[in-house]
């Protein structure tokens, strides 16, 4: 299935080169076969990097969170278990329903890499809770880890098998949102599978959501923003808002007007921008608790370090 790091035709389920001609006339040849997707103008093509670009943001978000947790080892104080298992069901959500709209093998590899980064964090959580409190309730570590376990079990089984893809056209990206189930044209019904994975990408929109409000008390009950990455909610913003901008500016499918595509996205663009906001609210926690004396087990530190370095 791969050659050289790209996607091949055959590997879209896109074998006769008469498809891009007659399907996507005058569009970019390399995002119609390593993309799936038809690119006519500029503004499809600006819809394309930025898609491109706010996968990188979320698939690297996570980075600067593993440093910052395992440099001051208090993860299991500084991030709410339910921000991080809402995380997970979004992301879980995302992966099932990318099988179930049939999405190119790019965007199921990428929803199977947040999943995976979703139960890093969550054993590293694990791990640091039961470092720190072991004599507490375990009821906690049991979610934690029913969740991983059934997490990790749904990625493996539904990993994509070696066969022959079938033909799909994928209209649009989504970064740390499943892909829309957008029809060719606006007048074919929706299949019970397309119904099922556009409702599972609301729900993983709601989770988005509701996971940050759990971590904006945390902080709030904290007066404190220590052991959480500022970087985490910075690429996560950043993605978002690339994200929203590329499915914005994506053309409309012929016989599609403007109104009819966004109401089609809708609950992806609630999800996207919504979660930008409530992330800049937490980046306004950032800027007023960045003063707040650090906690080292429990004892304040004499100095304080800022968390946002100048």
């Amino acid at each position: 299935m791969w050659k050289g790091g790209v996607f091949t035709p055959s590997s879209l389920g896109l074998t006769d080169s008469g498809n891009f001609t007659s399907l996507c006339p005058n569009g970019s040849q390399w995002v119609w076969e390593g993309l799936g997707e038809c690119a006519q103008d500029g503004r499809d093509m600006a819809s394309v990097y930025l898609g491109l670009l706010s996968i990188v943001c979320f698939m690297v978000s996570s980075l600067p969170q593993y440093y910052s947790s395992c440099k001051k080892g208090n993860m299991d104080s500084a991030l709410s278990i339910w921000f991080l298992l809402l995380w997970l069901g979004g992301d879980s959500c995302n992966l099932v329903g990318s099988f179930l709209a049939n999405q190119l093998p790019l965007q199921t590899y990428t929803a199977i890499y947040y999943v995976l980064a979703d139960l890093l964090m969550l054993s590293m959580y694990t791990y640091y809770k039961m470092r720190h409190k072991m004599a507490q309730s375990r009821r906690v570590l049991h979610v934690v880890g029913v969740s991983c376990i059934l997490g990790l079990t749904a990625g493996l089984t539904h990993l994509p098998g070696v066969g022959p893809q079938p033909e799909r056209i994928s209209l649009g990206f989504r970064s740390r949102s499943l892909l829309s189930t957008t029809d060719v044209t606006s007048f074919k019904p929706f299949t019970t599978k397309e119904i099922i994975g556009f409702s599972i990408g609301s729900v993983s929109s709601v989770l988005y959501l509701c996971s940050r409000l759990p971590q904006m008390y945390t902080n709030f009950k904290r007066k404190s923003t220590e052991g959480v990455s500022y970087f985490l909610f910075a690429l996560v913003i950043l993605g978002n808002t690339t994200y929203g901008l590329s499915v914005l500016l994506k053309n409309p499918e012929q016989d599609q007007g403007e109104m009819s595509y966004l109401v089609h996205h809708l609950p992806w663009l609630i999800g996207s921008l919504g979660t930008l906001t409530l992330d800049l609210i937490i980046s306004v926690q950032f800027l007023i608790y960045r003063k707040a004396p650090l906690h080292v087990n429990g004892i304040i530190a004499d100095e304080t370090e800022p968390l946002i370095r100048r």
